[in-house]
């Protein structure tokens, strides 16, 4: 019973990398297409400017001032530092480096402990997929164009 665990923990694995090369390629055809990218910066950037996430915005504010939870816009700084780095012709290696070293400077460096990484990777995976989805459904519903 335990090498068929094993197996579908490797299945899954398998099953993740793959999906994770395919959405690379996808992601690698798209960068190197100066109108797409050109589309997409112009499009992310109305959502700041049309304050569009500032429901967002509001679910990342905190009920009580706690200095433990200084990193309550850490999401939207490491997407702006995203889309300023996004250009034409990029390599997907560099943008993920730039969400790297901003997962470097914001959670990692900052940890005193290993309870307090856990704690605030967690809470950054959270947020950080909340204001994904909702980037994706700003995009979708009312910038069809940047959507690609």
């Amino acid at each position: 019973s335990s090498s068929l665990t094993e197996a579908k923990e490797f299945v899954k694995r398998l099953r993740r990398q793959t999906d994770l090369c395919n959405m690379a390629k996808t992601v690698r055809a798209l960068l190197n297409n100066n109108s797409t990218v050109t589309v997409l910066r112009s499009g992310l950037h109305a959502i700041f400017n049309d304050k569009s996430l500032d429901v967002t915005k509001d679910l990342f504010q905190e009920k009580f001032k706690n200095p433990k939870k200084w990193q309550k816009n850490i999401q939207l700084k490491c997407l702006k530092n995203f889309i300023s780095s996004l250009t034409s012709s990029i390599d997907i290696r560099d943008l993920l480096s730039c969400l790297s070293s901003d997962l470097q400077t914001f959670i990692i460096k900052p940890s005193k402990s290993k309870e307090a990484f856990k704690e605030q990777a967690s809470d950054f995976m959270l947020k950080w997929n909340l204001l994904l989805s909702n980037v994706g459904k700003i995009l979708t519903i009312h910038r069809t164009d940047s959507f690609g």
